[in-house]
């Protein structure tokens, strides 16, 4: 899992920023995905440190 850095609202749902190595990462993530994933989407945005992201999975899950 990885420390979510940054999200942007996109068309097709929310961009999510990761910090990996030296370097950031992101990727792209519909809202009915997060939906499936029980996220609140208007909370990753407004703080998206409080989540983790797993990129082999594709999945988005709050920090314990």
């Amino acid at each position: 899992m990885q420390d979510v850095v940054g999200t942007k609202k996109i068309a097709e749902g929310i961009l999510v920023i990761w910090g990996e190595g030296s370097g950031v990462r992101s990727d792209t993530f519909t809202f009915q995905e997060l939906i499936d994933m029980k996220v609140n989407t208007l909370d990753l945005l407004e703080r998206p440190a409080a989540y983790q992201v797993d990129p082999a999975a594709h999945a988005v899950v709050p920090k314990l």
